[in-house]
């Protein structure tokens, strides 16, 4: 019997994965519970319950009062008794081994396979411990699953919520960060280093990565031969480009490898802003700003620095148009265009403060140039309107009857 005993506890420990005392705790506490059930029905309630077992040994002695209780007063109810909160108290302990395992990844990403497919989330078996819920918010555009299908996911959040309630997340930056570091030797040893990132879950992620040793290629050592590490990744992420650029603690250097692949002619820093303007070619204009602005908006992000990406074309045409003004030169024109005011509508909506404070302008003639904007843009808008009139005056003529003509 006390080998029976020992063995079974040794077997919970080894599937449960829980502690040697916890397990003896629990049996110490089942027996408690049963032993005061007999004491009960004895009519001796009032006498003091004790159990001791010998961890080592397996001898198990129960006492209620001075009399120690035979295994044969047990009886079916107590029995019964004794496993029913055996049962309960290592599910108890059960969950919170998980809880307490996961509580500790969060931060971290997990594995598991597509378990269950809803509307509104994926559930993933987790190593058969249990389950892990992606809410539809937390899914990627990018993201479709089939069940028994295997997924890596970050661990957002782990709450006590009716047992353990384990939230994964596919759209943290953070998930691409733990990928790199699993595929890429070079960054888990600490030789390489991811120095930011910048992502649009489901379409592209920027990634800025620098060695600590020279002989290192950092990009070459993400990217993999043949492309084979990054593969990987862009397969786990389901087809999401990743840009891998070489971080600089040259800024300017490093505002052109983040809008890579467009070829830049001159950037001007606003250090005190955190604020580039950027110039290039007509043609790399689209190519810098990307669809629907992607690429010039997650550069943004990976450098921290706010970008304005405008081509030496569309410059000189807002200096041209600004200098429809009389009270501005063409310095003047520039210094605003430089500072962000290319058209009339911008100036027209200006702060006389803010327009104040620029090189060559001050508050006079701040006021004169927001008050000549609007004159100008009324009367750009009454001609505007005029010409609209005529072109409907003439479609109307034309499409009267003959006999009306």
């Amino acid at each position: 019997m006390k080998r029976e005993f020992l063995s079974v506890i040794a077997q919970l420990e080894r599937e449960k994965g829980l502690d040697k005392e916890v397990l003896m705790e629990t049996v110490r506490y089942a027996l408690t519970v049963a032993a005061r059930k007999i004491a009960k029905i004895a009519s001796h309630d009032e006498e003091e319950v004790k159990v001791d077992i010998d961890s080592k040994g397996g001898d198990i002695h129960v006492y209620i009062g001075d009399r120690e209780v035979t295994s044969d007063e047990f009886g079916r109810i107590a029995a019964q008794t004794a496993r029913q909160v055996i049962i309960q108290k290592i599910r108890e302990a059960e969950k919170d081994n998980i809880y307490n395992e996961y509580k500790e990844k969060e931060g971290d990403i997990v594995g598991g396979v597509v378990y269950r497919l809803e509307k509104r989330a994926v559930i993933l078996d987790l190593m058969g411990k249990t389950e892990g819920i992606i809410p539809q918010s937390f899914l990627s555009s990018s993201d479709r699953f089939r069940m028994g299908e295997r997924v890596k996911a970050y661990v957002y959040e782990v709450k006590k919520e009716r047992g353990t309630q384990i939230i994964l997340s596919r759209i943290d930056p953070i998930l691409v960060k733990k990928l790199f570091q699993l595929e890429v030797p070079e960054i888990s040893e600490g030789i390489v280093e991811i120095k930011s990132i910048a992502r649009q879950a489901g379409a592209r992620t920027k990634i800025a990565v620098y060695s600590k040793e020279e002989k290192v290629d950092c990009v070459g050592a993400c990217v993999g031969i043949r492309g084979s590490r990054v593969k990987n990744i862009i397969e786990e992420l389901r087809g999401e480009k990743i840009d891998i650029v070489r971080w600089s603690e040259d800024i300017k250097e490093f505002i052109k490898a983040a809008l890579s692949p467009a070829v830049i002619s001159m950037i001007e820093l606003d250090r005190e802003n955190k604020r580039a303007k950027v110039q290039l070619n007509s043609d790399q204009l689209s190519i810098a700003i990307g669809k629907r602005g992607q690429n010039v908006r997650l550069a943004s992000k990976l450098v921290n620095w706010e970008i304005d990406v405008r081509s030496k074309e569309s410059i000189e045409e807002a200096i041209k148009g600004l200098q429809k003004l009389k009270s501005l030169g063409k310095k003047a024109a520039e210094s605003l265009v430089d500072s962000g005011y290319n058209s009339l509508n911008s100036l027209e909506n200006a702060q006389e403060k803010k327009l104040a404070k620029l090189k060559g302008i001050g508050k006079k003639k701040a006021a004169k140039i927001i008050k000549e904007a609007k004159k100008v843009k009324a009367e750009q808008e009454k001609k505007q309107k005029e010409e609209k009139e005529k072109v409907i005056n003439k479609e109307k003529e034309e499409n009267k009857p003959k006999d009306e003509k």
